[in-house]
């Protein structure tokens, strides 16, 4: 495998409503729906989609929402036998609010994602060690992330981290990386920064290489892109679409990043691929249902040429 994903599954509980309630505050909803998701299976699935010769690594639980997440990962050609069974904890689920305009508010409960071991990724080693790329969450275990970290450090693998959900990281990791993704929210937590604009943004770029990381690529929604490394830092420009659902476009933006420098495409490539990709699912509904296939992506690139 060229590139592996490990991270978390989930089932996504989606209500779409009006306007974002406030705190205490209940709205009618106009219709709900129940798909797959989870940050690492969005990538995984995404990778798959756009061309990725892909594993993915997760723990789910024993039940039917179990079964039904390996039977989706099984008819989108990710092999099974890297999906691992809880027989203790329930799967992954996430509740998911989303606005007429887009916006979403989402909470968690991580399930089996939260029992993904050290040692159960110890199990896969040989098949990791032999990967080009390797794309992790932080909807795992920090001390698994650490131990993947170290992985890919010892073997040098390139190990993209996306920051997600936000939350400190250790300088130990942070200098294990080839590439930190995050977003506005996400290098703000790391960095101290307030981010509102592209300077801003390019500040705290700097003090994320500062901290030892070797590359950055910072999503920045409508302002675009930024990489940040010792080059120096560039500005990609977004496409814009009006968002109907933008639930899962960062996950959709790093499953496709990761296949595209997993067939050795540069850092621009890889950016506009990615940045297409994520520009086609805001434009439907739902984290999977809205992935496109590797066709929509060309087609949509040659349009934007």
């Amino acid at each position: 495998m060229d590139l592996v994903v490990i991270g978390s599954s989930n089932i996504d509980m989606i209500v779409y409503v009006p306007r974002i309630p406030k705190v205490g505050e209940t709205i009618l909803g106009e219709k709900s729906s129940m798909v797959f998701g989870g940050k690492g299976a969005n990538q995984a699935v995404t990778a798959v989609r756009v061309g990725g010769d892909v594993c993915f690594i997760s723990k789910v639980g024993r039940f039917t929402f179990g079964k039904n997440m390996k039977k989706n990962f099984e008819e989108e050609g990710l092999p099974v036998e890297y999906i691992l069974t809880d027989e203790k904890e329930s799967s992954g689920t996430a509740h998911i609010l989303v606005s007429d305009k887009g916006e979403n508010s989402i909470a968690v409960a991580p399930g089996a994602n939260m029992n993904l071991s050290p040692d159960d990724i110890a199990s896969f080693k040989s098949t990791i060690i032999r990967s080009r790329v390797i794309l992790v969450q932080l909807e795992i275990p920090m001390e698994t992330v650490e131990y993947i970290a170290s992985l890919a450090y010892q073997f040098n693998i390139k190990l993209i981290l996306n920051p997600a959900p936000a939350q400190k990281l250790s300088a130990d990791l942070l200098r294990k990386l080839w590439l930190l993704t995050p977003n506005e929210s996400e290098a703000e937590l790391l960095t101290g920064i307030k981010i509102d604009n592209i300077e801003s943004a390019k500040r705290a770029g700097q003090a994320l290489l500062n901290m030892n990381v070797e590359n950055v690529i910072m999503t920045l929604g409508s302002m675009g892109v930024l990489l940040c490394n010792k080059e120096g830092i560039v500005h990609y420009d977004a496409f814009h679409e009006k968002a109907i659902d933008s639930t899962g476009a960062g996950d959709v933006f790093n499953g496709s990043l990761a296949v595209a420098i997993s067939k050795y495409k540069s850092f621009e490539e890889a950016i506009r691929f990615g940045n297409a990709a994520a520009a086609i699912s805001v434009t439907r509904k739902g984290a999977q249902p809205s992935i496109p296939k590797l066709d929509e992506v060309n087609s949509y690139l040659k349009k934007h040429a």
